[in-house]
């Protein structure tokens, strides 16, 4: 069940990587690279693709971590991903 505040506290980073790839399967598709770390600086998770020589960085906040883990799909991280899809497509 969720907490009062809907966020699901009990997951890794493994697990929400897995769980964006689960979501977002074009990533894969594309033979994009990802990288997951959480800085507690920012109090997000800092999510880095990367194909070939080009690299692209974005922020998941917590609160949409929390959501991805819940099974929503975050618009933001949504665009990011679109976005970075046709830049690494535009760019092979």
């Amino acid at each position: 069940m969720e907490n009062e505040k809907g966020g699901n506290m009990g997951y890794t980073n493994v697990g929400l990587k897995d769980k964006i790839m689960e979501m977002y399967p074009e990533i894969e598709k594309y033979g994009i690279s990802t990288s997951l770390d959480f800085s507690s600086e920012k109090n997000a998770y800092i999510l880095k693709f990367k194909k070939g020589n080009h690299e692209l960085t974005t922020h998941l906040e917590k609160k949409d971590a929390d959501e991805c883990m819940d099974g929503i799909k975050c618009v933001y991280l949504g665009m990011q991903v679109g976005e970075f899809m046709r830049n690494f497509d535009q760019a092979s």
